[in-house]
């Protein structure tokens, strides 16, 4: 059976030939930089990927926790906010599309201005509007048609759907998402300016190796192949480390469960821990076609 050209061509690429491969110096600055450089922009990679991944998924959570409730605000006097919260219970249990509500009590409304007014506010005693959590069912609701209901039976009742929070919250979330495949776009840039310049600068310092070899009739092609494999290889095994690197750096980050902030989410969950796997071998290939380009353009140019 006869294999796909893009595996041979790979496994000719692992297997070289011996006799290019020794016009390319096995180490030394240019090989130095390479490494560095590929495990650098991969590490930095990751950390974009894990971000794009992260903020995704706090798009996500946050459109479905904002989107599926809703607070009803009872602003009333203390002898009518009893009787206007029950008539607010009363609209919701008829109203299609709403699938639970209930009212805080005045322990829930305590916790939830402690953090600014202390565990002592006499809450019972001062006009704090009432809240109502309203569950959304899957079909929605009809809100404008719940604001009507709610103005006629209940005047002091202001329903608030969390429109005017969901919307910034996601939107700046994507933005995110967007920044980091950015990043990562100018971290392939960079590598491959930085593999490029590794392999012009290795071509120029055996220049006069290069021209004896085309004395004795090798081609451009064959040199260019040498420089390219050996390359791409030191290009895929910088990657690799940097990977590595990376996705244990992320792992020993702390849990979002422990912490409860955004930062500790910065990670992978599931099947995403196989994205990064990606790195080394998209790596392997900007340094092909770097070095490749690098190598013919800089050939042309040695006399």
């Amino acid at each position: 059976m006869r294999l796909p050209a893009f595996v041979t061509g790979a496994v000719a690429l692992v297997r070289g030939d011996p006799r290019a491969d020794r016009v390319v110096p096995p180490s030394g600055f240019t090989a130095r930089l390479t490494l560095f450089t590929s495990a650098a922009m991969a590490f930095l990679a990751v950390f974009a990927l894990a971000l794009s991944l992260a903020t995704h998924r706090l798009a996500e959570r946050w459109g479905s926790a904002l989107g599926q409730s809703a607070t009803i605000r009872i602003s009333a006097p203390l002898a009518q906010r009893d009787l206007q919260t029950e008539a607010v219970l009363r609209i919701l249990r008829t109203t299609p599309g709403v699938a639970s509500a209930r009212a805080l009590g005045d322990a829930e409304q305590q916790a939830l201005l402690a953090p600014w007014f202390g565990p002592d506010l006499p809450i019972e005693s001062l006009p704090i509007p009432r809240l109502v959590e309203v569950g959304e069912a899957p079909g929605g609701y009809d809100a404008e048609g719940l604001r009507m209901r709610l103005r006629a039976e209940a005047p002091g009742a202001m329903l608030d759907d969390h429109a005017r929070w969901r919307r910034p919250l996601v939107r700046a979330a994507e933005s995110l998402n967007l920044f980091g495949f950015a990043a990562i776009g100018l971290i392939a840039g960079t590598m491959a300016a930085l593999v490029a310049l590794a392999a012009s600068v290795s071509l120029t310092a055996n220049a006069q190796v290069l021209a004896v070899l085309r004395l004795v009739g090798a081609r451009d092609m064959t040199i260019a192949r040498a420089f390219v494999r050996r390359f791409t290889l030191r290009a895929f095994a910088g990657a690799a480390i940097g990977t590595v690197i990376a996705m244990v750096a992320i792992a020993l980050l702390p849990r979002a469960d422990a912490a409860g902030s955004f930062l500790t989410g910065l990670g992978f969950e599931g099947a995403g821990w196989f994205a990064p796997l990606a790195i080394p071998p998209l790596a392997g290939i900007i340094a092909f076609w770097a070095t490749r380009h690098a190598a013919l353009r800089a050939l042309k140019e040695i006399t």
